[in-house]
This record gives structure tokens, sequence and C-alpha cells, in this order.
């Protein structure tokens, strides 16, 4: 545990699940396009979407395709729920591709992330593409000191390179970063590379395993902000 004390000198944050809520925007576009789509077609094809962003992305990290940044991707897997649907008109799939930046904010996440902004650095660290992460914070309302896109070591989360952005960011030692996340498998990255790792649930994500250890685990940005800050 880091206990209230911590040498943290700066909390890092994912932002896709841990910070928005990733599912239910692009749900939302999948059902401008297709409005009279029922719950279990819109989740069919939300799965659609989520597969493919999956694949490509350990194909990428396995050495099997060169690298293309989420923006791509999210056009490719907006593409691909088009054609499912029977829908192949461009502005229509463009449309659904931008669903995946119009993200709605969990509701702890504005205040939890400015009440640890006035004690510490925060910085978001994504697989989203640079362009994406400026909307996605705009519309969210997130308030960062800086954001780091995976696409400046032209690799996904969890390769190491992407951790090591924010560890030169920092220029301080991997340990005196905290890693945030609602999924576990980043957090294991995050700690591979020495950084703190701090778990927060979320009602998506990937919950962590009877094996993780993790210095945190905490049920929202209150929890957290309580536990970083010196009371």
């Amino acid at each position: 545990m880091l206990g209230q004390r911590s040498d943290i000198q700066m909390v890092v944050f994912d932002i896709l699940g841990t910070m928005v809520d990733e599912p239910t925007g692009i749900e939302r576009g999948i059902r401008r396009l297709v409005p009279d789509a029922d719950d279990t077609t819109t989740r069919e094809l939300l799965n659609l979407w989520q597969g493919h962003v999956e694949e490509r992305q350990r194909a990428m990290l396995a050495g099997g395709r060169p690298y293309a940044n989420s923006t791509v991707v999210d056009l490719e897997a907006a593409t691909e729920v088009a054609a499912a649907a029977g829908i192949s008109d461009e502005d229509a799939v463009r449309a659904l591709a931008a669903a995946g930046r119009e993200l709605d904010p969990w509701p702890d996440s504005v205040a939890g992330l400015g009440r640890i902004a006035r004690h510490f650095p925060v910085v978001g660290l994504s697989n989203a593409s640079p362009p994406a992460l400026t909307h996605i914070s705009a519309r969210a309302g997130l308030r960062w000191h800086q954001v780091l896109s995976a696409e400046a070591a032209q690799t996904y989360k969890p390769d190491p390179d992407v951790y090591r952005l924010a560890i030169a960011n920092a220029a301080c030692p991997p340990d005196r970063l905290l890693m945030v996340a609602a999924h576990a498998w980043d957090l294991r990255g995050a700690q591979a590379v020495g950084m703190r790792t701090a778990y927060v649930e979320r009602p998506v994500g990937d919950p962590p395993g009877p094996t993780d250890s993790f210095d945190l685990f905490v049920a929202g940005l209150d929890e957290l902000a309580t536990s970083l800050i010196p009371g």
C-alpha cells in the first residue's frame, strides 16, 4: 500500500475505459448508424468493433502488421461494423468512426482528476492517437498537465516503450510514478518497467486476477485522491 504520504511524484492515468466510458460512446454511434437495431444486434456490432481493434493491436504488438494509429484502426472498425449492418455510405462510416472519440467521462472523473491535479502533475497515457486524445479530453472536460499518446512510441500498451514515454517525461525514477487504470493488463505492463500501480474499479475494463498485486485497489477516483493526498 502507498499510504497517505507517499513518495509518488506524478500520477499517470490510462484514459479509455478508465477516465471515459468508451463502450457506451461507440454504442451510441452504432445506434445512430442503425436506429432500428435491437439491443442484441447493437451489442453484437459493438463486440465486432472491439474485436477488430483488439485483433489489430495484437497483430501490431506481435510484429505481424505495421503500426497504424488508433484513428486508422477505428475507421477500419467502423467500416467493418457498417458493412455488417449493410451500410456502405462513406459519410456514415466516418461518422461512426468519430464515435470512438465522443466519449463521456465517468461521474467521478472530472472532479477526481481535478482534486489530484492540485497536488500532483497528472498525465494521460493512452493508446489513442493525439487527435483523438484532444477531442476526447475536450469533450469529457479532462484537464491534464500533459497527454502522451502511444503513437509517439509507434506501438501500443502494454509494450514497455509506451510506459517509458511517461518515465522519460517525468525525468524521475519509475517507482515515483503511479499508473492508474481500470485494466489489469495495463497495470501489469506498468509494473514491468518499475512503475507503481493503482487499479480503479469501472463498469468496463479488466479486473485483477488472483495473482495480481497492485499498490492500490480503489473503488473510484475519490478514494484514490484520499489515498494519495496528505490529510
